[in-house]
């Protein structure tokens, strides 16, 4: 039986933390407005 390749997985989980870690920065980089639903227009039919 083969052993197991300890550093091949911390590798694989560092560099999935490492991405992890890139696109919260990258999510925290856009401006987030609290408003995007456009409003609708006041329309009086009278």
């Amino acid at each position: 039986m083969a052993k197991p390749n300890y550093q091949f997985e911390k590798r694989q989980r560092e560099q999935q933390k490492k991405q992890k870690k890139a696109e919260k920065a990258q999510r925290k980089a856009q401006p987030v407005a609290p408003n995007t639903v456009p409003e609708p227009e006041e329309r009086t039919s009278e």
